[in-house]
């Protein structure tokens, strides 16, 4: 009987068990890496519907740079126009720096005149 038992294990069912156990592996492994090839290929999917939306959002901020630009360079042809103005005014403040210069003198000696003129008064001469 113990003879019998070894033949069973050893013949072909053994070879089929055996086959069919080696099929299992192969397709479980089949079916890992396939999976895996799939969530690489769903990542990627993914990454180019973002690389898409980022690029049109660049575009949109491209068109918003090109206005900006065309703008700045009319504040630029403007500002040059008021150059002039601004030397003026640049002018106009230093002499009126030195005019409040010359009024601070005036008020001074305004003030020790009417000092004397009040002692003048106060101390008539006899």
């Amino acid at each position: 009987m113990a003879a019998e038992k070894e033949n069973r294990t050893e013949g072909p069912l053994a070879r089929d068990e055996l086959a069919e156990s080696l099929n299992d592996l192969f397709t479980s492994a089949s079916a890992m890496v396939k999976s895996e090839v799939q969530g690489t290929s769903d990542l990627m999917e993914l990454l180019e519907k973002m690389n898409l939306r980022v690029a049109e959002e660049y575009k949109g901020f491209g068109d918003v740079a090109s206005g900006l630009k065309v703008f700045v360079e009319q504040l630029k042809s403007k500002s040059g126009n008021f150059d002039e103005y601004v030397q003026q005014i640049d002018t106009i403040e230093q002499q009126v720096t030195e005019f409040e210069a010359v009024i601070s003198m005036l008020d001074k000696y305004v003030s020790q005149l009417e000092s004397k003129v009040q002692f003048t008064y106060q101390n008539p001469a006899s």
